[in-house]
């Protein structure tokens, strides 16, 4: 049996009434059925009691980028900007989560927004527009984003550190990434270790470093050039492994299957 997926949804308005939906990008489903190998299951934005219920029925969880920005108030951080995107059941939802995916061993891939939710819900801070700080290139995408290359394109290069997880993938202390957000790590959670920074010192790839499991976070998206670029696919069919490995464990242990055999 394929391993089960958790894919992060964010709440988003739908249709000419503005319908609050439960969504995630097309291209995390893709992933999960492509290089991760996986069946992909949406986890709504339903809140706190979401994590007990759904978490061991799972083998994995990806959390997803989003346009939508963590609520300040999780890391005792000044308001946003006015306009700012936020998703209040998103942050409700993905920090107990987090913690409880950690805990429990489950392996966990954590992508932009998911990075950044990464990183408060064990306890560090984030700079709100990056951009707008002293030394610090812009990390952001235009806003009407007509080039569909941006999501893909190369936009800075990346220093990993060596031995570190995705230095070993890609057989080198250097990368080059796509960029598509604003906020970035201002506190570093004292449970991460960073592993890659971009050239003007934001850090863009984590470890937890106590993590009884597969435990990683990307602030770049993997899941946009997967099929092109063989460091990105290679990401992906390590967490792939790393979640067929906790499905096999599971079922050998006895634990209940999410889906009764026929």
């Amino acid at each position: 049996m394929k391993p089960l997926i958790g894919i992060s949804c964010c709440v988003k308005p739908f249709g000419i009434f503005a319908t609050p939906n439960h969504a995630a990008s097309d291209s995390y489903v893709r992933v999960v059925l492509g290089p991760v190998g996986g069946i992909p299951v949406l986890l709504p934005a339903a809140g706190e009691a979401l994590a007990p219920a759904v978490l061991p029925r799972l083998d994995g969880l990806i959390l997803t980028g989003s346009r939508s920005n963590v609520c300040p108030e999780h890391y005792q951080g000044p308001p946003h900007a006015e306009g700012t995107p936020e998703d209040h059941d998103r942050d409700a939802t993905t920090l107990p989560l987090i913690r409880a995916a950690i805990a429990a061993g489950l392996p966990l891939l954590a992508i932009c927004r998911g990075f950044q939710e990464l990183n408060v819900a064990l306890g560090g801070s984030l700079d709100q527009r990056i951009q707008d700080l002293p030394g610090r290139i812009d990390h952001s995408t235009p806003a009407d984003q007509k080039l569909p290359r941006i999501r893909t394109a190369k936009a800075h290069g990346l220093r990993l550190q060596p031995g570190s997880f995705v230095a070993e993938l890609a057989g080198d202390t250097g990368i080059a990434v796509n960029s598509l957000h604003n906020q970035g790590i201002a506190r570093l959670a004292p449970r991460l270790a960073a592993e890659g920074w971009a050239p003007d010192g934001t850090i863009e790839a984590v470890r937890v470093k106590d993590a009884p499991g597969f435990a990683y976070g990307v602030q770049w998206h993997p899941e946009y050039d997967w099929e092109r670029d063989a460091v990105s696919r290679a990401i992906f069919e390590r967490f792939g492994a790393a979640c067929a490995d906790w499905a096999s464990g599971r079922q050998s242990a006895g634990r209940p299957l999410p889906v009764a055999a026929e």
